[in-house]
């Protein structure tokens, strides 16, 4: 333990092998400064030296799952910095991970702090599942892709709609195709079938862990959201109760205008297109997806779409369904959707 009883600040410059810990007091006397190869139980001993309920920022960094979850476990207080807001680091003359661990305690020490969210480990593996089916599905779009590119360079063209189902793999496997391209092709389906097979495990297991979770149910009663993407709204968003209003989860996803003011100018541009990148991409997904039936949120689009045009009107009906997942996971119900049920009904 240190001699040192009062209230302390500890900065982290968490790296991939080795990580600098810098101990500070309420006023800011540095009382330690130590470089450790990282390991769960050597991280362990040296928070141990900060005392009872010490205050750890670490920066949201490559793998910093292990350290927060370390430091909770031993009495520590758990800060996570946002790497946006202290890209100041970079510009100093002398940057060193010493410095770099100093300057977030300091920070932390004077309530200055840009802090992310540390999220529970219940909601990281979540993510971790459907982050890890996003992946899967990207790389075997790519495999078809493939597919694709080597009948093109074969001048043939499989007259099907879906070239991957029951009838557009028959003819696949009947295309003349001069060895070397066979050989590829059928490469890639072996591929793509063991990708299918991984794929269709996640989702079962993504399924089976949110069969029980209201706001999973909820927000699929929104028009375009199903399952999949039911499943990334739960897994990123987490406990939504941490945004205000639904401005803030729609600023948080990055959604919202880039804004610029100094004086008597101000500049709004494009959305800022910061935060979850597969949130960001569901919503839009899904405002894409919207049925016709959907009257409200069809013409809300139209109606942008013809003053503004159709990528303006499909964000902008992102963020109306992003509003509604707000309620849905914060009440439990959407009570726009039922007013829009009771107005088609009357």
């Amino acid at each position: 333990m240190s001699e040192y009883d009062g209230k302390q600040f500890v900065g982290i410059d968490l790296h991939r092998f080795r990580s600098v810990i810098v101990r500070q007091t309420a006023t800011g006397e540095q009382l330690d400064v130590v470089r450790i190869v990282n390991d769960p139980m050597r991280l362990a001993e040296e928070i141990g030296k900060a005392g009872v309920a010490p205050e750890v920022v670490v920066e949201a960094t490559y793998g910093w799952y292990w350290a927060a979850d370390v430091l909770a476990e031993h009495g520590a207080v758990v800060h996570l910095a946002h790497p946006l807001g202290i890209k100041g680091f970079a510009y100093r003359r002398v940057k060193n991970d010493v410095r770099d661990a100093a300057d977030l305690a300091d920070l932390l020490r004077m309530g200055r702090l840009p802090e992310a969210w540390v999220a529970p480990p219940a909601v990281r593996e979540l993510r971790e599942l459907v982050r890890h089916r996003a992946k899967l599905v990207s790389q075997r779009t790519g495999l078809k892709a493939s597919v694709h590119a080597v009948l093109a360079k074969q001048g043939l063209r499989v007259p099907v709609t879906d070239l991957f189902g029951v009838r557009g793999r028959q003819l696949l496997a009947q295309a003349a195709l001069d060895p070397p391209y066979r050989a590829r092709v059928n490469s890639l389906c072996r591929l793509i079938e063991a990708f299918d097979f991984e794929i269709a495990t996640t989702t079962r297991v993504i399924a089976a862990r949110l069969a029980g979770d209201p706001g999973y149910a909820t927000v699929q009663a929104i028009p375009g959201v199903g399952p999949v993407l039911a499943a990334v709204l739960v897994a990123e968003i987490g406990d939504v109760h941490r945004f205000a209003t639904p401005r803030h989860l729609c600023s948080w996803a990055g959604l919202t205008p880039r804004h610029r003011e100094s004086d008597v100018k101000v500049r709004r541009g494009r959305i800022t297109k910061q935060g979850s990148t597969l949130l960001r991409w569901a919503v839009v997904e899904a405002a894409q997806r919207v049925p016709a039936d959907a009257g409200w949120l069809v013409a809300t689009r139209e109606g942008i779409r013809q003053r503004r045009g159709r990528n303006i009107a499909t964000v902008a009906v992102a963020r109306r369904l992003l509003t509604l997942v707000f309620y849905g996971l914060r009440d439990g119900h959407i009570r726009a959707l039922a007013q829009q049920r009771r107005v088609g009904v009357a």
